[in-house]
Parts: structure tokens; sequence; C-alpha cells
């Protein structure tokens, strides 16, 4: 993720959805957005020509930011009636917007809170499903929900970068299937070095800067 010093920086904001009576599972929230990254770029609204193109490509330009803030109530109803797309996972629901300026969020979306993104398991995930394309988080780094969502999403991203038109299609027209799993630390090294994209974290928030977060393994760039 390189950045381009003199242009204006840009951000991919997303909402999870956290009432207090029924917070989403963080693994669920992990891969719905995830799968809301991946509908963004596959909207027509983000191709060349759509109202979204210039604002996505100006993101692109720079680094591909992404922050996840929370709602609940009234506040998510405002949240939703702004542009973007909702994705109902499981138990989450994430909404994701075409990207802003890093200083010009929509009022509705700044006076969201960052913070308050705890969510836990019920129980352990299961294994992937074979054929699925699986986001592996690094298991020596701990994340908030939050930046976990974060980093899912640009794993995502940079395995939608890495495919050709016609696998982008076919994973598009599947609905996007992926899971996200923390990997086990046997495997973590092999998958870092097994030329699969990569997440380097920019080092803004929770962790140090450069610290692999993500692998992407989908099945077409084993």
């Amino acid at each position: 993720m390189s950045q381009v010093s003199e242009a204006p920086q840009f951000v991919l904001p997303l909402v999870v959805r956290i009432e207090r009576s029924a917070p989403p599972a963080r693994t669920d929230a992990l891969e719905t957005a995830a799968r809301a990254v991946l509908l963004l770029l596959g909207d027509e609204r983000a191709a060349a020509g759509g109202e979204w193109a210039e604002a996505v490509r100006n993101w692109e330009d720079a680094r591909i930011r992404k922050v996840v803030r929370r709602a609940r109530g009234a506040e998510w109803r405002r949240a939703e009636a702004l542009p973007g797309i909702t994705l109902t996972g499981k138990s989450a629901e994430v909404r994701v917007y075409p990207p802003v300026p890093l200083d010009g969020w929509p009022g509705d979306l700044a006076r969201l809170q960052v913070s308050g993104t705890e969510l836990d398991d019920p129980e352990r995930p299961a294994p992937a499903d074979r054929g699925v394309p699986v986001l592996w988080l690094n298991p020596e780094l701990e994340m908030s929900a939050g930046k976990a969502m974060a980093q899912a999403g640009h794993g995502a991203q940079l395995a939608w970068w890495a495919l050709s038109d016609g696998e982008r299609t076919a994973w598009r027209e599947e609905g996007f299937p992926l899971a996200v799993r923390t990997a086990s630390p046997a495997d973590w090294d092999r998958l870092t070095t097994a030329g699969l994209p990569v997440v380097r974290d920019a080092g803004f928030t929770e962790i140090a800067p450069g610290s692999c977060t993500v692998v992407a393994e989908h099945p077409a760039l084993r």
C-alpha cells in the first residue's frame, strides 16, 4: 500500500451495526466487512463512468485506507440513509460507502464512534469449506474487531486486484464466498512466503507499521 504524499487522502468508510441486545459474532462481522468491500469494488457505480468511479480511483491511487465505525438504533438508520451498500451476514450488518476525503466525512458518519467494536465468537469458528477463499489473520497480533474488519477488507481487496477479469466475474457471480480465519503459528510463515497477497499495515492504529496482518488465499492464486 504505497502513499502518494501530494495526493489528497481518501478513506473507505464501513459501519457495523452493533445493537446492545444483539451484537454480531466477531468472525461473521469480519467476513461481512470483507464481502462488503468486494461488493463495492464490483459495483457498476465504481466502474469507469460510474458515479463512484472518481472517488474510488482517488482512493486507490494512495493508501487503500479503511475505517470501521459502529452504529445502533437511530444512528444506524441515519447511516443507512446515505449512499452505500448494506450487506447482511449470519448475524452482522455492515454498510460500505464510496470513499470520502480523510477530513470530509459526512456528518452522520463522522459522529459515529470508532471504539467499542469489541466482539466475540459464541463458539470457535468451524474450519473453512474446501475451495473457499480464506483471509488468514496473523496469529501473533491482537486486534479489535473494528481493526480486524478493516484488515480483512484490505485482504479481500488485494485478492480482487490479483485476479483476472474472468476470475473476478466468477467470484462476483458466486456472491463473493469467503472465510476469515486465524492461521496457526505453524502455517503463518508458509502463507507469508507463498506468493499470495499480504496486507502490511501502515501503523496508524493498534499495531506497529509494516506488520503483516492478513494473507489472502484465493484458489485461483495458488
